[in-house]
């Protein structure tokens, strides 16, 4: 059977004509062609029509829109009926419902001649690779947006261990990932590559730690991804994974309480600087001599509650929103501590502002950073950080602390490493740290240009085995070795 010639369009009668025109609608299926645009835009050409595609409240969603008989649309969207047929204003007209899961849609045809055997067979297949596109193209999306919600937990996890909500991070990580925190102690690795090659990192890692591990893109970093792990097995995993990819490196902690993930993270990214000059391109943090462990406890722990007093009126969650949020912005930049936060650098700022308001110092200087650093990071290894000192007992001082004889000779052999230096490194190290870290005010105290500050700053690094131009704990522990042996004055602090 054939129908009527319509003048423009020859009806095909043998089978290689059918099979032409459903190989190029099958062209459309290709991973590269699927386009349900060009599928409309490929109809109206095959059957010389206006052709759209039109979702259930009438928005035009591919094609030219065409005039059409609403109650039969209305019909089609309610799913009374699935296919419709009518004449009118000189123009045949095929209407043909396309049900998915996200929404029902009708493909409208309007053509001046006839529909036949033929243009019916090509609308009707037309159709049906049209539904298998949207079908498709809401699948897609609803996996993307399955891996987002699930990259956004992994992130806000991550957030709620670097604040010390131990117990929230839990709760997160129970529906998803039973057991992943159970252990009271994890490592924190870094693993470091080209932003553009971290998508495909992240699957890795993923796929390596085989779940059992919180594996997170790190929200400061572009190239950086993030995995804290409770399991010794994940860091030869990580190692071998590292062992495959050009251009990637590996930075670990030593294993840390939960509440302490901040801390584990900046020996992470600490052992990251060591791992691009290693062979194996991986490195863990090393453990060295601390000048806290060299001090009294009892004396720290007295002097650290003393510090921190002024903020102990404040609730508890304010408190210890300030302490954690001020903790991490004095070990990394304000910008990046936001980023790990998930909040506006605006409000780090803050937070940090009405700590330094309330314990009397002014983070410019970079003594005061150091000081509050050795109490925030004391702090988080007593039960509440409130333990005071016994009533009638010598309040102790940080000079007190200072004082002893361990730690006086591990600051003298520390900076005593760079008297070797003929350049006199250890004076301009001095002097930067008192200009703030800023090194055009050392260079003008110092009669020498910026630059060479920088040098001798950049220098000094791998002698004392410490960054030194970036914020964070290894700047901090050199700040120190000088108030010790009083190359520096110290600061006041108010609850001193």
């Amino acid at each position: 059977m054939t129908g009527g010639n319509d003048g423009t369009r020859r009806t095909p009668t043998a089978a290689g004509e059918h099979r032409a025109w459903a190989r190029e609608l099958l062209q459309h299926l290709r991973p590269g062609g699927r386009d349900v645009r060009r599928v409309v835009d490929w109809l109206a050409g095959a059957v010389h029509a206006e052709v759209s595609l039109r979702d259930a409240a009438g928005t035009l969603l591919a094609g030219t829109r065409v005039p059409l008989d609403e109650s039969l649309l209305a019909g089609l969207g309610s799913g009374r009926i699935a296919s419709a047929a009518y004449e009118g204003a000189g123009h045949h007209v095929r209407l043909v419902k396309i049900g998915h899961r996200a929404q029902v849609c009708v493909l409208a045809v309007s053509r001046k001649a006839r529909f036949d055997r033929h243009t019916s067979d090509v609308v009707t297949h037309t159709a049906q690779v049209i539904e298998l596109l949207l079908t498709a193209r809401e699948t897609t999306a609803a996996g993307h947006r399955l891996r987002r919600a699930t990259a956004d937990l992994r992130l806000a996890i991550l957030q709620l261990l670097m604040v010390e909500d131990t117990v929230a991070a839990r709760r997160v990580a129970a529906g998803l990932w039973p057991g992943l925190l159970d252990a009271d102690t994890a490592c924190v690795y870094v693993i470091e590559s080209e932003p553009a090659r971290r998508e495909r990192l992240l699957e890795e890692c993923l796929d390596t730690t085989r779940e059992e591990a919180l594996v997170v893109r790190c929200p400061a970093m572009d190239g950086h991804v993030i995995v804290v792990s409770p399991r010794e097995a994940t860091a030869d995993a990580l190692r071998s994974l590292v062992e495959r990819h050009p251009r990637t490196f590996l930075g670990g902690s030593v294993r840390q309480s939960l509440a302490r993930t901040a801390a584990a993270y900046g020996q992470a990214v600490s052992a990251l600087a060591v791992a691009r000059f290693r062979a194996d391109k991986t490195a863990v943090y090393a453990e060295r001599t601390h000048p806290e462990r060299l001090m009294d406890p009892a004396a720290l722990r007295g002097w650290t509650a003393l510090v921190l007093r002024p903020l102990d009126a404040l609730p508890h969650h304010t408190r210890a929103e300030l302490l954690a949020t001020t903790r991490l912005g004095l070990e990394f930049t304000a910008v990046n501590a936001a980023k790990i936060l998930g909040v506006s650098r605006n409000t780090v700022r803050a937070r940090m502002d009405r700590v330094e308001t309330m314990l009397g110092v002014d983070f410019g200087d970079v003594t005061a950073r150091a000081v509050v650093h050795l109490a925030l990071h004391t702090q988080i290894n007593v039960v509440d950080g409130r333990a005071g000192t016994a009533p009638g007992a010598h309040a102790p001082r940080l000079a007190d602390l200072l004082a002893g004889p361990a730690v006086g000779a591990w600051a003298q052999e520390l900076l005593g490493r760079l008297d070797r230096d003929s350049r006199n490194v250890r004076r301009t190290v001095r002097t930067w740290i008192a200009a703030g870290g800023n090194a055009e005010r050392a260079a003008r105290g110092l009669g020498v240009h910026p630059q060479t500050v920088r040098e001798h700053v950049r220098s000094a690094e791998p002698v004392l085995e410490r960054r030194l131009l970036t914020p964070g704990t290894d700047l901090y522990e050199v700040v120190l070795a000088h108030l010790a042996v009083g190359d520096l004055r110290q600061p006041l602090l108010a609850g001193e």
